[in-house]
């Protein structure tokens, strides 16, 4: 009707939020949830926050207050040689350890998506286990493994076991993305002449691309993070930056620490905000199959 007042659009805000005929008690529920889970999410975020601004004291403890605002710490970060050799070392094993797991882990999903075979859920179990195994687990088992064959503390064995632990993420991503794929698409493909090789490259790959990119970038967070192996199988000259951070809090606590470890946040957000975007990108390619 012409003369009923419209209300206003904080309260039509309002009522697409709350159902108009909620209790006070279902009320109070949907704010106290939200004031919960506001608190869960601070408690979870704080730890990591607390360390940015302790990166940026002047002063050369790890405590507040302040005592002024330096960028003294990531000077000494960028021009100390052991922090240059263990970033160098992580930027080496990382993206080597991230191809071998993008490659096995993308064939292993579409050979477990596709096929049907006896065992098969034996097999996913196997091949997904060094996501469950305890990490020191494995590292015991790959140093009793590599060290008789003399490779130890070699970058080769870092990066094959980094790659074994990446391996997981890159088949539960493709394995998802997979799920929707429409397998017409190679069917036509190859009725119009095209080799298995030529369908995968030119149909299947561009489709579930996001999906492997994903897990590519799972995994070389994992490489990047891991520590516990990188113990057991690296040298002082393999040492890769979170095991350079390990060293500096036994030996010597150092705000450098606190820089480095911003400067990781920094990157994992990075990682945080391309995985969304693709996530992204994938339901529209999911959505116009």
């Amino acid at each position: 009707m012409a003369g009923r007042r419209q209300p206003p659009a904080s309260e039509l805000r309002s009522v697409t939020m709350l159902n108009p005929y909620t209790s006070p008690i279902e009320r109070i529920w949907y704010y106290a949830l939200r004031i919960i889970c506001a608190l869960v999410l601070l408690f979870l975020v704080l730890p990591v926050l607390v360390i940015v601004p302790l990166s940026f004291n002047s002063g050369s403890f790890l405590v507040y207050p302040l005592q002024g605002f330096s960028l003294q710490w990531y000077q000494d970060f960028f021009n100390s040689a052991e922090w240059m050799r263990a970033l160098k070392n992580s930027m080496i094993v990382a993206p080597a350890a991230t191809l071998l797991a993008m490659g096995f882990g993308t064939l292993a999903a579409i050979g477990l998506t596709r096929g049907n075979f006896p065992g098969k859920a034996l097999v996913m179990a196997l091949v997904i286990s060094p996501m469950v195994v305890p990490v020191v687990i494995v590292g015991v088992a790959s140093y009793l493994f590599f060290a008789p064959l003399g490779l130890g503390s070699s970058y080769t064995s870092l990066i094959l076991v980094h790659a074994v632990l990446g391996v997981p993420f890159v088949i539960i991503t493709v394995s998802a993305t997979l799920q929707g794929f429409n397998h017409n698409l190679v069917r036509a493909a190859a009725s119009l002449g095209a080799s298995p090789l030529t369908a995968f490259r030119r149909v299947t790959l561009p489709l579930i691309a996001p999906g492997v990119i994903s897990g590519a970038l799972f995994a070389f967070a994992t490489s990047f993070d891991e520590v516990v192996v990188t113990l057991f199988l690296a040298g002082p000259e393999q040492a890769t930056l979170p095991r350079q951070m390990f060293s500096g809090i036994r030996e010597n606590l150092s705000p450098t620490i606190a820089a480095a470890a911003t400067l990781l946040i920094g990157f994992s957000v990075l990682l945080l905000l391309v995985l969304e975007w693709l996530r992204g990108r994938s339901e529209k390619l999911r959505t116009a199959q």
